[in-house]
């Protein structure tokens, strides 16, 4: 676009120039973002021609939600893709942290222990381990279910030696945390999950892999289920939701898995067989459909945020050129006042509430104030472009999300110019 255009933004001429060679120098990048973007959305497309997906498959179910066969279809579809034997796609979900925690609570029993490969989970997931000093009523603690913890070595690979070290008899879950949370290290691919799962399974087969894939969907062509981990969770207002999910989140793994962690949603003796599905079953089609394209937006608009800041001297992770395993860029400002500024701008290129100005606050479940931008049509969805970060040294910005490249975009060279 002319420097004119954008003019009437508030974009100045250095950022314009400076986004012309930023394209020019990520072009290789968002080549392979297209390549992996068609792999998955014929993937896709695949996973509901086998299942013979029909409009009739749209239809609502209310209050026990018995035999409907739409958020069955749905299922076996998401299960196809996730390269899973049966996945568990509910609008009841409300979070990627209820996911996980529905998933880890249905497989844990007292007496086992969880084993995180990852480090320490994210922060709204400390709860439900009993790792905070206020107590939780009901936290895996409480029941009796240990925990334990090794850290990724130290360029953020899987430290298989202490992994191996750390598995004893109780160990009943080793968990992967894909994501990054708001720590500094890169998220894992999906050749790290297989290198742990790998390992994991040889010394002990009878260990559940489990994993966060939050952030992480359609990122690559392979998911966890793919390369040996035994299940997954995480949330439709994210990734795989396409933008168009209001709410919902999934599990995909094992069969047997799978219906464990649904007895412990619904009820054990009902499991997977009730749920009302509320008319969302065309929704969560139409976004599942979606989802491959709505994440190669996602992945540009972040790799040119990291080039653009990259060539102005600031610190980035992943790099512009680096191998992504989620949609999440990290921008290291050094400087409170400079992260609470740059999620304005975020907010202001926002299509909803645009005119408001973000302040940290002391959000729920976290341990710092958080700064949050997200003026999204979903509250809290991170498929939309969001930025976020805890008020803390070094004052990283998490930028997330972006149904269309373009926003993020306008939002960098505004905060550059």
């Amino acid at each position: 676009m002319s420097l004119d255009f954008y003019k009437k933004y508030g974009v100045s001429e250095e950022a314009v120039s400076l986004a012309a060679m930023a394209d020019e120098a990520v072009t290789p990048v968002y080549r392979k973002i297209d390549e992996v973007k068609a792999y998955n959305q014929l993937k896709v497309l695949d996973a509901f021609r086998e299942n013979k997906f029909s409009d009739v498959h749209f239809g609502s179910t209310t209050g026990y939600g018995y035999d409907d066969i739409g958020r069955e279809k749905i299922e076996s579809i998401f299960a196809r893709i996730m390269g899973a034997e049966a996945s568990y796609v509910r609008i009841q979900i409300s979070s990627g942290t209820q996911a996980i925690s529905s998933l880890l609570y249905g497989l844990l029993r007292p007496g086992d222990t969880l084993l995180s490969v990852t480090g320490r989970p994210y922060d709204t997931l400390v709860s439900t381990l009993g790792l905070t000093d206020e107590t939780y009523d009901g936290s895996l603690l409480q029941y009796g279910i240990k925990y334990k913890e090794t850290e990724l070595g130290s360029n953020g690979d899987p430290d298989i030696d202490s992994i191996l070290s750390a598995i004893d008899d109780t160990v009943k879950v080793v968990f992967i945390q894909r994501s990054r949370g708001y720590t500094g290290r890169r998220a894992l691919l999906c050749s790290d999950i297989k290198a742990i799962a790998d390992a994991v399974h040889t010394r002990k087969s009878d260990i559940i892999v489990a994993v966060d894939n939050c952030y992480g969907e359609f990122t690559e062509k392979t998911e966890p289920c793919d390369v040996g981990a035994d299940i997954c969770a995480g949330s439709l207002i994210k990734n795989p939701g396409g933008g168009l999910c209001p709410s919902g989140g999934y599990i995909a793994g094992r069969a047997d898995l799978v219906e464990k962690v649904a007895c412990r949603i619904s009820a054990p003796g009902l499991g997977s067989h009730v749920g009302p599905t509320l008319g969302f079953n065309r929704t969560i089609a139409q976004g599942i459909f979606m989802a491959p394209h709505v994440v190669a937006e996602c992945l540009k608009g972040a790799v040119f945020a990291a080039k653009m800041f990259e060539m102005k001297g600031y610190r980035t992770a992943p790099l512009a050129d680096e191998e992504r395993g989620d949609i999440v860029q990290t921008l290291i400002f050094e400087d409170k006042d400079m992260l609470v500024k740059f999620c304005g701008k975020i907010q202001a290129c926002s299509p909803v509430d645009s005119f408001v100005t973000p302040e940290p606050w002391d959000m729920p479940g976290y341990e710092d104030q958080v700064v949050m931008a997200a003026g999204s049509f979903v509250q809290g969805a991170t498929t939309e472009l969001s930025c976020d970060g805890p008020i803390k040294p070094p004052y990283i910005a998490f930028m997330q999300g972006g149904l269309v490249s373009e926003q993020a975009r306008l939002a960098v060279m505004l905060a550059l110019s």
